[in-house]
């Protein structure tokens, strides 16, 4: 059978990022190495850090640009014209920025749930662990508190019993000594209290930030979700407080997702350079607690491995055994002469037989092979999904920061545009027969409508002239007009749906020249039908 350790190979994007440049603060190559005490080792995690603040600085740095530019600048009549091909690219960049940040949304709940992963399976096989060493560790001491004490105590009142006899005596004493021997096996094995207590901590304290870290991104996505969703919301309602609101937080998602990408690219290239080589790392932690030779036993878990726990097993169960057929020589052929010590002799012989059991359980505890499937369980659960996930919230980080990166330079244009608009709707003249305001007052006035829609005023005199048609002109005036207009404008009137004057509503837009042209249009008309008029 092949080494268990086989079955781990560390994934390619930990050795991708392990050869991630390793700086410290002071501009020097650090060791790739996972040392996490060790300051300079620290400090090339920090420069990461530092890398990424540094991208948010020119962020902000060209989006402040961007928005200088785009308020310091002015167009005069390329704005005007233009005002639709800009509606578009301002719609456009919106789309855009929603789709990216939904794309990063849904990458950023991916990678932090396989983090989460990752991390619940490091701290499941943590809790394994612990529990087998804690079995170990109540094994032994169960075994040794029954030697020392029950043991002990018994053996010392036979002595008393079998006093006049030398033969049993000697019996008691040599089990004594096997007795002894027993618990200095027990004593040679590892202080596993002390790791037992180690992987509480360190399971404990995984989960404990593991969680807080899951909540956080947690609030971070939907709170890039609600501002994407509301900031779509304020374009559409072309509501411009909303959109400085949606701006003002976007500004601080930016700053958040530049930060969570500092910190999950610190945590990725750290974590890999352990993924790298766990176990020099781990013989390194426990060289003053294990032997080499058991971290070995228990990391590669080899068949071509000795077991060091063989020779203490062996002396174990031998001492077990002779015990156990001293007691039953004694029970034999002591009962019938003192049978006084028929209890203490059968209380021995339980003793010994619990013994036995608990040494069948502590040679299947000391068994790489448990120990072994919860350090490769820990491996897989840190390296493969864990580290995949920090790269997916790098991704999510990244494509974030885009995103409303596109949002901020959006916003502003839009904002722009719709000021622009109300702008343009608050500078019409009353009198623009164009103007929907001023459609909507005619409406309540027919005759003042058509009045204004052929005469002009004069106030030579200081005094206004109104001009009130009969019935029937009133009737061909708009056929008249209708007429004009169309040959006026370059139309034939059998293709004209409907006159332009008299509609409900005016055309979308307009120039300047096309409003002249119709105010000069009725002063002709009203001279060429004059006649009508005054008839």
């Amino acid at each position: 059978m092949s080494s268990a350790q086989m079955n781990y190979i560390a994934p390619w994007w930990s050795y991708w990022l392990n050869q991630f440049p390793h700086v410290n603060l002071r501009f020097q190559p650090v060791d790739h190495t996972f040392k996490p005490q060790e300051e300079n080792y620290q400090q090339s995690l920090i420069f990461l850090g530092c890398v990424a603040a540094a991208g948010l600085g020119v962020n902000l740095l060209c989006l402040a640009i961007y928005l200088s530019c785009l308020c310091c600048c002015r167009k005069d009549e390329e704005e005007e014209e233009s005002k639709k091909s800009n509606s578009c690219c301002v719609t456009w960049a919106a789309v855009a920025a929603g789709l990216i940040c939904c794309v990063a949304v849904g990458v950023g709940f991916y990678g932090n749930s396989e983090t989460n992963d990752g991390v619940y399976q490091l701290t499941y096989s943590l809790y394994n662990a612990n529990n087998t060493l804690a079995g170990v560790d109540s094994l032994v001491t169960g075994t040794m508190g029954g030697m020392q004490r029950g043991l002990k105590e018994r053996l010392s009142r036979l002595d008393e019993l079998f006093a006049t006899r030398g033969d049993f005596v000697q019996t008691l004493h040599f089990m004594q000594q096997m007795s002894d021997n027993i618990i200095k096996q027990l004593l040679g094995l590892p202080d596993w209290d002390k790791a037992k207590v180690n992987l509480v901590s360190i399971a404990e304290q995984t989960a404990y930030v593991e969680y807080y870290r899951w909540l956080t991104y947690l609030l971070i996505l939907i709170l890039d979700l609600v501002i994407c969703l509301a900031a779509c919301l304020g374009l559409a309602k072309q509501s411009r407080w909303l959109l400085t609101t949606m701006m003002v937080f976007g500004v601080l998602t930016l700053i958040l997702s530049w930060a969570s990408l500092g910190a999950d690219m610190a945590t990725a290239v750290g974590t890999s350079d352990f993924c790298v080589a766990p176990d020099k790392f781990l013989m390194n932690l426990t060289k003053d607690i294990i032997s080499s030779d058991i971290m070995h036993y228990y990391l590669y878990c080899s068949q071509t491995l000795p077991n060091p726990f063989q020779q203490s097993l062996t002396v174990f169960q031998r001492s077990l055994t002779t015990m156990q057929i001293q007691i039953q020589g004694l029970l034999q052929f002591a009962v019938p002469l003192f049978p006084t010590a028929k209890g203490d002799l059968l209380n021995i012989q339980y003793l010994l037989n619990n013994s036995e059991a608990s040494l069948h359980q502590l040679t299947a505890l000391l068994d790489c092979r448990g120990l072994n499937k919860d350090y490769l369980d820990a491996l897989i659960g840190v390296c493969y999904d864990g580290v995949e996930g920090l790269l997916y919230l790098c991704l999510f980080s990244l494509l974030a920061a885009c995103a409303f990166s596109v949002m901020l330079c959006t916003i502003p244009r839009a904002w722009r545009q719709i000021a622009n608009r109300e702008r343009n709707y608050d500078d019409m003249d009353d009198g623009d027969p164009f103007n929907p305001q001023s459609r909507r007052m005619m409406s309540h006035h027919p005759h003042q409508g058509n009045m204004h829609s052929f005469c002009s005023y004069s106030s030579s005199m200081g005094s206004q002239t109104s001009l009130h048609p009969p019935t029937q002109t009133v009737t061909n005036a708009p056929l008249s007009e209708y007429m004009n207009q169309s040959v006026l404008f370059g139309g034939n009137p059998r293709f004209e749906n409907v006159p332009l004057i008299g509609r409900g509503s005016p055309p979308p837009s307009y120039s300047p020249t096309m409003r002249a042209t119709y105010l000069c249009m009725t002063e002709d008309q009203i001279r060429h039908f004059g006649e009508d008029f005054r008839a």
